[in-house]
């Protein structure tokens, strides 16, 4: 008689898999909900993730990471050129995104706090992916930015970010005519020549 196989083991990837699921169908994060799905106990996911803002925010990480490495894979070009169109590729995403459209209109004080406090996870990364760009772009000899890296992703992140919750921080409704002026913004801040220079 054949032994029946063990289920494998869940992880706190899985967790993190878990919640990113609920949260592109629009579903509220429950960490109850989430460990009987898992079959694990609450006690036992808190452990891993810590809190729901945690783990929704390295669930979205996740989901910004992929966005990231597609837009580099699919952007040409090199130094200013390349950074500006890596920037409007994830942001012009970003945009017309409906799962994250959706989060925002269902509590836009915790969507703004989860996006881009930095007690959250996925803005501190965020900034740390867009300073990997910028460094890679300066080690290739393509970037000679005016000031330090860090300081300069921090601001380019922060510019999308006005444009894309715009809703929430001025009243305003993102547009992609304001999302090109960040890109225009971007080129500048990365000594970059505008259309009309």
């Amino acid at each position: 008689m054949s032994e029946k196989p063990t289920p494998p083991r869940v992880t706190p990837a899985d967790a993190i898999r878990c919640a990113r699921r609920h949260w592109v169908k629009g579903r509220r994060i429950h960490l109850a909900e989430l460990a009987s799905e898992l079959n694990i106990g609450r006690a036992t996911l808190f452990r891993w993730v810590g809190s729901k803002d945690k783990l929704l925010g390295e669930a979205l990480w996740t989901l910004y990471n992929e966005l990231c490495q597609e837009a580099q894979a699919r952007t040409p070009g090199q130094g200013v050129d390349y950074v500006v169109g890596v920037y409007r590729h994830i942001n012009a995403t970003l945009l017309h995104s409906q799962p994250l459209q959706r989060f925002i209109g269902q509590d836009p004080e915790y969507a703004l706090r989860i996006l881009t406090s930095s007690q959250s996870p996925l803005h501190n990364r965020t900034v740390d992916a867009f300073a990997s760009i910028l460094q890679d772009q300066v080690d290739r000899g393509q970037l000679t930015p005016a000031m330090g890296i860090g300081s300069l992703a921090y601001f380019i992140v922060r510019l999308a970010e006005s444009c894309l919750y715009s809703d929430i921080i001025s009243g305003r409704p993102p547009r992609d005519e304001e999302l090109e002026d960040a890109c225009t913004a971007v080129r500048i801040l990365l000594g970059g020549q505008t259309a009309a220079a």
